[in-house]
């Protein structure tokens, strides 16, 4: 029967008062929530014989269990992609794990540290970045050095690293970024000190960087550091503020030398190839006319032979005809009319000015009887051959 039906007693279960009305009692509640617990774990009621208060074996050990379980799930880690983790099993190095789920020994036993071997790193040596002015974020304890011509520059270097080793770069040295730093200041100045001022200034820069780089290296391999040296970048090198414009009209001045170099240098490779090519060609023009008289004079010696031989088979033919066309040669050179007159009239019908416009170099020629029935512009009267010669010149000249 419920406790609230009729005819009941009516009594509530957390009181136990039948008869009083009203809400529970909470230390009542939690007096009876503490019974019930107790009983769970085998502790015995007020009046029981088994009064030593301890739990059974069975619970102790359903407890320890969840106790290791929760134990060795805290082992579990993962290592993001580019890093790399770090063991250790109380203190010493057991093992590297790579990116993905690991699991170590927990804590107090083992303990993992993660490292960034991707992440890009780097120092300042000579300056800080953080400084609003290149003046401001100087700093010159680390940025002035001697040359080799005993002078000073001011020398700003940017060294970028990344870890190659998590194992070295955490327990073979205690400060990696201020090792580097300080090997770096070590290895600038060395290079810088074996280097002239004008080489650090100018063109030497690449070179110098290239050999800090290789130095930086080469030591921090040597502590086996775990560090790779990635680039080493020369952000300003030049002299002291005190004697910088003075530096700076020294810079222009070779820069204008430099120029004027150059600009002769065009000029030259100009101008030279033009006269070699001109030389060249008063060469060729040489050789070929050498050839050609050496062919030309070969030519008269074998024209000169075969007409020795035709002058010695008929020497009074060869000697006519060599007499008429040297005649012929040389008139048709002048402006010479050979006129016969013996078989025709008195009256000869010469158009001299026609004939030297027709024909500038006039050949021997001779006038035929019928001349005399065209139109007369000039007359010759003569009962013998006469050779007329004219001027071409003064009747050009009259002429226009």
């Amino acid at each position: 029967m419920s406790w609230n039906e009729p005819g009941g007693d009516k009594k509530d279960p957390w009181s136990g008062r039948g008869d009083q009305k009203g809400p529970p009692d909470l230390d009542e509640a939690i007096r009876s929530l503490q019974e019930k617990l107790g009983g769970f774990f085998g502790g015995g009621k007020e009046g029981d014989d088994d009064s030593s208060g301890l739990p059974p074996l069975k619970s102790l050990g359903f407890l320890a269990v969840g106790a290791i379980a929760l134990w060795g799930l805290s082992g579990f880690y993962i290592v993001d992609e580019g890093t790399q983790g770090v063991e250790t099993r109380f203190g010493k190095y057991v093992a590297t794990t790579q990116s993905g789920l690991n699991w170590h020994f927990p804590a107090p036993i083992e303990r993992v540290e993660v490292v960034d071997v991707k992440q890009q790193r780097y120092i300042e040596v000579g300056y800080r970045s953080g400084g609003t002015e290149q003046a401001l974020g100087s700093v010159p304890k680390e940025a002035l050095m001697l040359t080799k011509d005993e002078n000073i520059v001011d020398v700003r270097l940017a060294v970028q690293y990344q870890v190659k080793d998590a194992k070295e770069f955490i327990f073979n040295i205690v400060n990696p970024a201020a090792t580097l730093k300080q090997v770096t200041e070590s290895a600038q100045r060395g290079v810088v000190g074996s280097s002239k001022m004008d080489f650090v200034l100018t063109e030497g820069r690449s070179e110098i960087v290239a050999q800090i780089k290789k130095e930086i290296q080469d030591v921090m391999d040597s502590y086996k550091s775990g560090i790779q040296v990635t680039s080493v970048n020369l952000q300003d090198a030049q002299p002291p503020e005190q004697v910088q414009n003075a530096f700076e009209d020294a810079i222009k001045a070779r820069e204008d030398e430099q120029r004027l170099i150059n600009e002769a240098e065009a000029y030259s490779n100009d101008v030279v190839p033009k006269a070699r090519g001109a030389a060249a060609r008063k060469i060729q023009e040489a050789e070929g006319y050498k050839e050609q008289v050496i062919a030309q004079a070969e030519g008269e010696s074998n024209r000169f032979s075969k007409l020795l031989a035709e002058y010695t088979k008929a020497p009074d033919v060869t000697r006519k005809r060599l007499y008429i066309e040297s005649m012929e040669s040389v008139l048709a050179e002048t402006n010479t009319v050979m006129v016969d007159v013996k078989g025709s009239n008195n009256m000869l019908y010469l158009p001299l000015d026609k004939m030297i416009q027709q024909q500038p170099s006039i050949q021997p020629a001779n006038v035929p009887q019928s001349t005399a029935e065209q139109p007369s512009h000039a007359k010759v009267e003569t009962a013998q051959p006469t050779a007329v010669r004219t001027s071409t010149r003064g009747r050009d000249a009259r002429g226009r």
